[in-house]
């Protein structure tokens, strides 16, 4: 069957930046209940076309690139079951508490991933993980003005042997373009970070800005 050639937009066009599409969903139900989130079956109207997707049914996440006086940000080093590697990442935690305010999120994961407060937040990136099978969104904050915590955080399981390192953001950018970093929220942190600073930080966006993109609440759609 033959198809109309997309021709590409010329002239003055809007602005790049994702939109939202509405659509009719007919049936929505959980399929499998899983410790951490679930998977989701959507049976929903898009153009003359009734389709069904299935997909992770995520709570969303925030992650932290906390950034010192020298430009030195920090990462630390676990081990991921699924994929088998011990990657380097940098704090990052779910939005499990339904209504929780990312930014408080945030702060947490900081403190008890990292035993570190920061005075100076700010909106680095929002990126979803992967819109084709998961409807995680993940919020990252730059975090500036660093002190330890009054405490240090017991840690179990995984988290139990954290390694932590503290880097000069160009060097982290270095491994990520030769391909050495993989993990998502630590590849968009430091490549946007590095974007941001040859722009005299303008880029950035206030603690407490709109987050449209955000995962949709647990129970949301009904069953």
């Amino acid at each position: 069957m033959s198809r109309t050639r997309t021709e590409p937009v010329t002239g003055a066009a809007a602005p790049l930046q994702d939109e939202r599409q509405p659509v009719e969903i007919v049936r929505s139900e959980t399929v499998f209940e899983g410790r951490v989130w679930n998977l989701r079956r959507d049976e929903f109207v898009y153009g003359e076309h009734t389709i069904v997707r299935d997909y992770v049914d995520h709570t969303g996440a925030v992650a932290v690139l906390a950034m010192d006086d020298e430009e030195r940000v920090l990462l630390i080093r676990q081990y991921r079951h699924p994929v088998g590697f011990r990657d380097w990442e940098i704090p990052a935690g779910l939005l499990d508490v339904p209504g929780e305010d990312p930014l408080e999120a945030a702060r947490r994961e900081l403190a008890e991933e990292a035993d570190l407060t920061a005075q100076r937040w700010h909106v680095l990136s929002d990126f979803f993980t992967s819109p084709g099978g998961s409807d995680e969104a993940i919020r990252v904050y730059l975090a500036r003005d660093l002190a330890a915590t009054a405490e240090v955080f017991d840690r179990t399981e995984e988290e139990a042997d954290i390694e932590v390192r503290w880097v000069p953001l160009d060097e982290v950018v270095d491994a990520v373009l030769a391909r050495r970093l993989q993990n998502p929220s630590l590849v968009i942190a430091v490549l946007a970070a590095s974007a941001g600073r040859q722009r005299d930080w303008a880029t950035l966006g206030d603690a407490d800005a709109a987050w449209p993109g955000r995962s949709r609440p647990v129970g949301s759609l009904s069953e």
